[in-house]
């Protein structure tokens, strides 16, 4: 330690020293930082494979339809900036082999981004620059290898030489440094779309758009102006509200207009409406009902019970199939031995078929419901909530498919016939040899209709009293009114008659005195009109006080 020991001289260079003033190792510098390459096969405007390739005496590649275009409006070189005329450009012709790799057609090389390529501008064949070199250069014959026209050393065009590639750098092309841009029709009408501008959304924002997009406007428009965040609050006529249908919550218009400032001011809490099929669904579970159907075969009839409690849902679309005889004519078009039977498609491929909504509904998988044993009734689908319409039998557990597919009844009687159904041998692609068809379809309980009858009898009662309710009221109000009335004419007739001065001069005489002796005095009036008279008599000898009463 001296006291020379916070200078900044040292007796040694140092690292900062070495490398500003001497000459030191000053870092890696990145060469071609910002360099990004083109494929030699690609349009230098579009940035797309070609396919009628066109190339200029420099060996940049272009496609037809994006030059022409472009040297119409700006007539420059897109890549280099310089002035270029269409009658500098000449046809290439790209050889392939049959994995359709571009290949050269003398040595059969696969030409890649490493390649030494070239061309012969009168003919416009690409050939490796390793064939050129050998069979025409060396031998000083120019004459084209494939269709032996002559030709000169300045028609031999490089298209791409590894060492030199700053003509595929996308980062030095003209037309983008300076923004050159064609007014293409079809850029045009992307432009119009909202969805042109958006760089990146979500799949629910997607799907979203994707609806508003294939929805008609008017249905659109009255759907938006629908909702709670619509300022026009205009309410859907498509389901009253009532009794039966009335939701514990509220529609949140209320608490919507509160926080909103494009929302109209709304004072009045509304219930919400609940969906017609939640109603019905929600008195099936409560009621814990049954179905119960009958599928006529060519083998046989098989009787199911359906848990309508358990998967309402799926239950209303096979009974309401059912009873519309849409399976009658479908045939079973997959038979598994020791597995599944499937069916409940009309065009008998396995891939047709819809719900009852013509959309697919979600599924309802139950622990109570299994693939257990034999002759358990289940929706087959494509994937999770993709059911329609068509179904399987089990032929025997299929612990497997729990959690996949919604169990929702079994054979209760019948299954004699599920077994004739196993027996028939199948083929290609486990399809039954012989047709397994459904003849007809029996609806014998529908608890669905059961459900539809008391709503319907109850919105009637509930018309009903509402009607009477307001019978009633009319009648009260219009004898009120009938009363107010009377009373209002004594009232006018009398009002111009004085029976005494003071307060009280328009109350007759016979008022004031029915009132008086229907209030008879008590103790205490007595005393004050006592102590009124004294005082009277005390005041009576021209303002002297007379105590003479007392």
């Amino acid at each position: 330690m001296g006291k020379k020991q916070h200078q900044q001289d040292k007796l040694y260079l140092t690292t900062t020293e070495w490398k500003n003033s001497f000459g030191g190792y000053k870092g890696t510098t990145k060469v071609n930082g910002d360099f990004r390459r083109l494929p030699f096969n690609c349009c230098s405007i579009s940035f797309q494979p070609v396919e009628n390739p066109y190339c200029t005496p420099d060996g940049i590649i272009f496609e037809l339809a994006s030059i022409v275009p472009f040297l119409k409006k700006f007539g420059r070189n897109p890549v280099t900036g310089e002035k270029l005329e269409a009658k500098n450009l000449f046809k290439l012709n790209f050889h392939k082999n049959t994995k359709d790799e571009i290949h050269c057609p003398i040595t059969f090389k696969v030409m890649t981004e490493s390649s030494h390529i070239v061309a012969i501008r009168p003919s416009g064949n690409v050939y490796s620059y390793d064939a050129i070199d050998r069979l025409n250069i060396k031998t000083n014959t120019f004459t084209d290898l494939l269709t032996n026209e002559p030709f000169k050393r300045e028609d031999i065009i490089t298209i791409q030489d590894p060492k030199k590639l700053d003509k595929f750098n996308i980062q030095a092309f003209a037309h983008l440094k300076n923004d050159w841009k064609l007014d293409d029709e079809d850029e045009k009408a992307r432009r119009t779309d909202p969805n042109y501008y958006l760089k990146y959304i979500n799949n629910e924002t997607a799907a979203t758009l994707e609806q508003i997009k294939s929805a008609r406007s008017k249905e659109f428009q009255e759907k938006s102006e629908s909702s709670i965040y619509s300022n026009k609050q205009v309410k859907s006529n498509q389901q009253q509200l009532d009794q039966t249908n009335m939701a514990t919550y509220s529609t949140g218009r209320l608490a919507a207009s509160f926080t909103s400032t494009s929302m109209d001011p709304v004072t009045v809490m509304e219930a919400a409406t609940r969906d017609e099929n939640e109603v019905r669904y929600s008195r099936i579970r409560n009621g814990k009902k049954k179905g119960y159907v009958r599928l006529v075969t060519n083998l046989g009839v098989i009787n199911i019970e359906l848990d309508c409690d358990l998967c309402p849902q799926t239950c209303d679309n096979f009974i309401k199939h059912c009873a519309d005889k849409y399976y009658v004519g479908t045939k079973f078009h997959r038979s598994i031995k020791n597995f599944i039977i499937q069916g409940g498609d009309p065009t008998g491929t396995g891939f047709g078929g819809k719900s009852i909504w013509n959309k697919p509904f979600r599924d309802e998988c139950n622990s109570k419901l299994q693939h257990t044993g034999r002759g358990m009734l289940s929706m087959a689908n494509s994937g999770p909530n993709t059911n329609k319409s068509q179904f399987f039998f089990t032929y025997r557990s299929c612990k497997s498919l729990n959690g996949k597919h919604t169990v929702f009844g079994k054979i209760v009687g019948g299954i004699e016939t599920l077994s004739a159904m196993e027996a028939i041998p199948t083929g290609e692609k486990d399809r039954p040899q012989s047709d397994i068809v459904v003849e007809d379809t029996v609806v014998f309980v529908n608890p669905y209709d059961e459900v539809d009858d008391e709503l319907k009898a109850e919105r009637e009662r509930q018309v009903k009293r509402d009607a009477d309710e307001e019978k009633f009221n009319g009648t009260v109000r219009s004898a009120k009114s009938a009363t107010t009335t009377k009373s209002s004419t004594a009232i006018d007739t009398s009002s111009n008659q004085v029976f005494r001065s003071g307060v009280g001069k328009y109350i007759s005489n016979q008022v004031y005195s029915s009132a008086k002796q229907a209030a008879p005095a008590t103790d205490e009036d007595n005393e004050y009109i006592q102590k009124k008279k004294r005082k009277l008599a005390a005041t009576s000898s021209g303002g002297t006080l007379n105590f003479s009463q007392w």
